[in-house]
């Protein structure tokens, strides 16, 4: 079996916490910070029994960027 090591960020939106792959596009959420892990766990484990790996985008130190947006 090999091993993927994966970049996920966690954040807290509202009164839910928000948990985002930034390889692939996986995301998911919970009321606490453990549901919301456990809860990303199992759709990776969805995403990856029948995803194809070249898929996987390779991500090296990312870097949070805050980004101000004017808008009407």
């Amino acid at each position: 079996m090999k091993k993927l090591n994966l970049k996920n960020i966690l954040w807290k939106e509202g009164k839910y916490y928000v948990a985002q792959c930034l390889n692939v596009d996986v995301s998911s959420f919970g009321k606490t910070k453990t549901e919301a892990v456990k809860n990303f766990k199992e759709a990776l484990d969805l995403y990856f029994e029948d995803a194809n790996l070249s898929k996987v985008r390779k991500i090296n130190c990312p870097i949070i960027v805050e980004q101000q947006l004017h808008y009407a």
